[in-house]
């Protein structure tokens, strides 16, 4: 249940599959604070919502931890990590707290496992397809005369849709310690090698390949080192990831509710 995830890298490869027609000029602080805090407020959203669903589920389950540990709220405060929210604010990523929870509590061990396990990228798809008409609904029937308040309307109701799929597919990733290594280990009865080998050294994998995505990314920015981003992008499992899996995830919303407006 825990969210250690790189919300740049997310935002760029999600954001590249909507039809985006705000563009952010970002030589001019004005968006950038527009930008920054529309993002602020729509990861605080987001994770909240994640982290609560988690709590929620396992509480519904048999296990009081998560209301014992003050977690059973959507106040935003309790489920965010100091320096995750530091690191959010000036390094573009961060997380979360992890959900304290004692499995042997559960009336159904297995069951109330894999119910909180997938409790978390249920709520975050659910939102998504609410979030998305929200934004359509913004960007073409909304038109506020205070450019600002109306472009900081539009990136928000994006970001919430965008980090809501996007945090359903990253968490997905079955490596500790996101939520697909807790559906794995809940109905995974074999602990083979492979197993064994994720269960270890799952978390130095995951690092390792955020950071790879970093650099790829990083480089290409710049002229010098392009050849060598591209060269790091060759190997961007984590980009494809989040290229791919995020558009299939996010067409049928997009498909559905494009009927609608």
């Amino acid at each position: 249940m825990v969210i250690a995830t790189a919300l740049f890298f997310m935002l760029q490869c999600s954001v590249q599959s909507l039809d985006f027609s705000c563009k952010i000029l970002y030589n001019f602080p004005m968006y950038y604070l527009i930008e920054l805090l529309a993002s602020f407020i729509a990861v605080a959203v987001v994770l909240t919502l994640h982290e609560f669903a988690h709590a929620f589920v396992a509480y519904k389950c048999g296990d009081p931890t998560p209301k014992f540990n003050g977690r059973l709220t959507l106040n935003p405060l309790a489920h965010f990590d100091i320096l995750g929210l530091v690191l959010f604010a000036f390094a573009g990523f961060g997380w979360a707290k992890p959900v304290p929870i004692n499995p042997n509590n559960f009336n159904h061990y297995k069951k109330g496992l894999t119910l909180t396990a997938v409790a978390g990228v249920s709520m975050n798809y659910l939102t998504a397809f609410l979030f998305c008409p929200l934004y359509f609904l913004v960007a073409r029937y909304v038109n506020i005369p205070i450019y600002a308040l109306q472009l900081f309307l539009e990136m928000l109701t994006l970001y919430l849709f965008v980090y809501s799929v996007s945090f359903c597919v990253f968490n997905l990733i079955p490596l500790p310690p996101l939520d697909g290594w807790r559906v794995v280990q809940a109905v995974n009865r074999r602990r083979g090698r492979v197993y064994r080998f994720l269960e270890r050294y799952g978390s130095i994998i995951l690092i390792v390949l955020i950071g790879i995505h970093f650099l790829a990314n990083f480089m290409m920015n710049y002229e010098v080192l392009a050849l060598a981003g591209r060269i790091f992008s060759y190997v961007d499992i984590l980009g494809y990831i989040m290229s791919y899996v995020v558009w299939a995830f996010q067409w049928p919303i997009t498909a559905l509710w494009g009927l609608v407006f």
